[in-house]
This record gives C-alpha cells, sequence and structure tokens, in this order.
C-alpha cells in the first residue's frame, strides 16, 4: 500500500477487494461492459473517496462503480482518498444546510453536495435524512447524483431537480437521450416525467427487439432494416405466398427455406412482431396467392401519415399511463388532499358511475394499487378493512376507489375517441398540478368534436398491437 500526503487527507493505494463499500449510500453499482473495459485498460483515474473505521477498515463514500469495476478489471491496487470523520463537521454541514435553506433556499445541486460531505464524515443515508430532516428517497436520489459525475455536472450546470439528474443515471450510456431530456427539463420541466418514461419504454422495446432478432438470426433469418411494402420486390411477404396445395404460407412452412427473412417491431404493448418474408419464393417450392378480390395498395401520404401518428401516440399513450399513476399514487399519500376533493368524489359517483360501478364490481384492483394495499383473490376488496383501521383515511380510500374506476376505463382508445367525461376526468388532474401530455390534451382538445377515430387503424392488428 502506497501513501501521499494530502492537505486534508491522503491518498493511498488500496486492493480494491479489501475496501468495504457501505450501505445505504448507494443501492446498486450498474456496471457496462465499456466501463469495466476502461478501467481494465487504464485503471482508475480519478481517486474513490472513502474514511478509515476505527477499526482500521477502508470504507469507500464515493466510487462504488470504480471500486466494483477495478474487482472485475483484475486491478491490484486503486487510489483512495482518505477522508477523517469529523463529528464537528458533520454538525457544521447540517447548520450551514439548514441556515441557508432558512435564509435562501438551497438549489438541489448545493443539497446533493452537502448530502455527499456529511457521507463523506461516516453518516448513512438514513443518519443523513434524520439529521437533516429529508425525506430518505431525496436523500438517496442525492448521493447517487454526486456520485455520477455526468448526473452531478448537469444538476450543476443546468439547475436540475434532484429527480431530474437522477433520472439521468438512468441513460448514462446513451448521450442522445440524456440531452434530450435536459433540454426538456430546461425548456419545459413538466414534460420532463413524461419524456422520461417514454424513453425508458423505448429502451425496453428495443431491448425486446433485439433480443428476438439475435434469437431470429440464430435460426438462419436475416434480419431486415425496414419492413416492405408495396412497391418493393426483393422480399415477399409470405402473407401473399400459398403452398403448392393451396394452403396460405405459415412461417413453419419457411423454416428451413433458403433466403428467408424478417422484419421486427414491437409497439406499445411491449411484444415483439415478426413479419416473414422470402427473397425466393419459387425457388422454394412456394406460389402468389390470387390477387382476385384484393383491394390491397400502396398506402397514400395521408395514409403513411396517419398511421405513423396513430403507432406514436399509442407509444405516447402508454407511457403516459405510467406516468399519470404514479402522480396518482404520490396524490394519495398526501396527508391532505386536494380542498375539492369531496366534489370529485360525487362526480365520481354520478357523472363517472358507470366506470367506478364496474371497477367496484370487480374488486377495485387499481384502488388497491394507487393505494399501495395488497389485494387477495380477483374480486377480493380490502378498501374496508382499511377504512376500519385507518378511520382518518376514509376520504382518501373514497378518491382511490374514484380514481382507479375512471382510471381503469382509459385505454390507447381514450385519445382515438375523445370523450367529455374523460376530458373533464384529465382537465381536474391538470387543476391538481398534474402536467398534461400531448396525448392527453389531444382528449381535452378534441373531446365531443366528432364521433369519428382521430386516427384509423384500418383494422390492422399490428397497429393496436
Amino acid at each position: 500500500m502506497n501513501t501521499t500526503t494530502a492537505s486534508q487527507g491522503t491518498i493511498e493505494h488500496i486492493d480494491p477487494n479489501a475496501i468495504i463499500i457501505e450501505a445505504n449510500v448507494r443501492p446498486s453499482a450498474p456496471l457496462t461492459k465499456e466501463f469495466v473495459a476502461s478501467i481494465r485498460e487504464n485503471g482508475v483515474l480519478t481517486p474513490v473517496l472513502a474514511r478509515r473505521d476505527a477499526q482500521g477498515n477502508i470504507l469507500v463514500r464515493a466510487g462504488q462503480r470504480r471500486t466494483v469495476a477495478a474487482r472485475e478489471a483484475g486491478l491490484d491496487s486503486i487510489p483512495a482518498y482518505i477522508v477523517e470523520a469529523d463529528e464537528a463537521t458533520v454538525e457544521r454541514i447540517v447548520q450551514q444546510m439548514v441556515e441557508n435553506d432558512q435564509r435562501e433556499a438551497l438549489t438541489d445541486g448545493d443539497r446533493a453536495a452537502a448530502f455527499q460531505q456529511l457521507a463523506f464524515e461516516g453518516l448513512s443515508a438514513t443518519a443523513i435524512a434524520k439529521r437533516t430532516g429529508t425525506k430518505q428517497a431525496v436523500v438517496k436520489n442525492g448521493l447517487a447524483v454526486a456520485e455520477n459525475a455526468v448526473a452531478a455536472s448537469a444538476i450543476q450546470e443546468h439547475q436540475l431537480t434532484l429527480d431530474q439528474a437522477a433520472t439521468l443515471i438512468e441513460f448514462e450510456d446513451d448521450e442522445a437521450t440524456r440531452a434530450e431530456l435536459i433540454k426538456i427539463a430546461i425548456d419545459d420541466p413538466g414534460q420532463f416525467a413524461h419524456a422520461a418514461q417514454r424513453a425508458r419504454d423505448d429502451r425496453a422495446r428495443g431491448q425486446v427487439k433485439a433480443q428476438a432478432e439475435d434469437e431470429l438470426r440464430g435460426r438462419g433469418y436475416e434480419i431486415l432494416d425496414h419492413d416492405r411494402g408495396y412497391y418493393d420486390t426483393d422480399y415477399i411477404n409470405i402473407r401473399e405466398l400459398t403452398t403448392a396445395e393451396g394452403e396460405r404460407v405459415t412461417p413453419d412452412h419457411i423454416e428451413n427455406a433458403e433466403g428467408r427473412a424478417v422484419f421486427v417491431r414491437v409497439y406499445f404493448d411491449g411484444e415483439p412482431n415478426v413479419s416473414y418474408f422470402l427473397s425466393d419464393p419459387k425457388a422454394a417450392g412456394f406460389n402468389r396467392a390470387s390477387s382476385q378480390g384484393s383491394t390491397s395498395g400502396p398506402m397514400s401520404d395521408e395514409q403513411k401519415a396517419e398511421r405513423r401518428t396513430l403507432i406514436a401516440n399509442n407509444k405516447a399513450w402508454a407511457s403516459v399511463e405510467t406516468v399519470r399513476r404514479e402522480w396518482l399514487t404520490e396524490l394519495l399519500t398526501r396527508k391532505s388532499l386536494p380542498k375539492d376533493a369531496a366534489k370529485v368524489i360525487a362526480q365520481g359517483l354520478t357523472t363517472h358511475r358507470r366506470d367506478v360501478g364496474a371497477a367496484a364490481a370487480s374488486g377495485n384492483e387499481l384502488a388497491h394499487l394507487l393505494l399501495g394495499i395488497e389485494r387477495g383473490g380477483y374480486y377480493d376488496d380490502k378498501l374496508a378493512a382499511h377504512v376500519e383501521q385507518s378511520p382518518t383515511k376514509a376520504q382518501h380510500v373514497s378518491l382511490a376507489v374514484v380514481l382507479g374506476g375512471i382510471e381503469s376505463a382509459t385505454s390507447k382508445n381514450t385519445w382515438r375517441y375523445p370523450e367529455a367525461t374523460k376530458a373533464a376526468y384529465l382537465s381536474q388532474l391538470a387543476a391538481w398540478g398534474y402536467a398534461l401530455s400531448e396525448v392527453e390534451q389531444i382528449v381535452i382538445d378534441h373531446a365531443g368534436t366528432n364521433n369519428a377515430p382521430l386516427a384509423d387503424s384500418e383494422d390492422d392488428p399490428d397497429l393496436d398491437g
């Protein structure tokens, strides 16, 4: 172990396997293959921050990922900047935080840095939360942000919130997405949660697509980079083919055929949708199906635009649903509900009685979910027992029943067939502080204007799936 003395601490080169990674500072240390490879090639260039406890153990405070990566890379030592744990320093930092908050509120970047300083002094996330009067989840977010170079830089440079900066950590290997999220945080912060959820969903769909393509590639299929349309002749969709006996060609028929290919897409439901093609159907023993009576043909530019809108808005609605229901869950955890909650409950039992009644008849599944109450069987209802145990939460339960009932009746068709009742519901959420997304605003803007759908799927199951 080599030692270098610094002005306020000591830099020591220590076996990463001898370093203890404390709990509560960072729940996990996600690593990428590229990050581990960089550590293996270049070593740990920036010292981890640590302290020595009474038993002489080295406990890392900032640099968990570097430490774990160094272990995986098989490094013999990494630089560690060792600081002293001092209760007087802890008191000074806590008092400075309180004083600054009382005089002029700290930025979230300042708060994250202060949490990190307290962590250096030996405090766990639980202890920091208690000493500073902050929710533990906020402290953990702050420590995670301070630990991550990209997030720590962004929160200071762009004055992001802790939640926004913590979200960037999810996309630390995706510079384009981070840049887009930072832009939205600056220009239109109310849309940040929606944009982040869309990015998560897009990433998840991308992973599903890649997994499906890998499996199909392993079975000998060529992976096409785009779908084939009416005028394409290099590949023929098997839906247009028949066997020598006149049967429709299925994927099983071409499993071993030469020139087989696929195009994989993943829509909002997250399941892979595979289109199968052949480059030379005749050589494989298949015939083109008769086009007699067929009305298929190339789509017009207007139809293509409508199709793109339908797909984009269906995906957007799936992401929005996650954000909206998370927001409703947070609303129902508040000690005090909005002043007009009783009015909304009454409207739920009258204007929205069909949606609320249908959900109640099947056990109020979503109401349980919003309240964080586990339900037993399909028709089980634990809400009455919850009210019995916590009478002061009766209005919270009543509101959850109403909100859960209305939410259960929403789907991707809500934006396609805007109704006045759903528009009123979304407008009420907006009045309570919920930031509507563009696809939700469609419902409000077009409710009751006509009975026709805003986008027509032309009965294409792929677009609905």
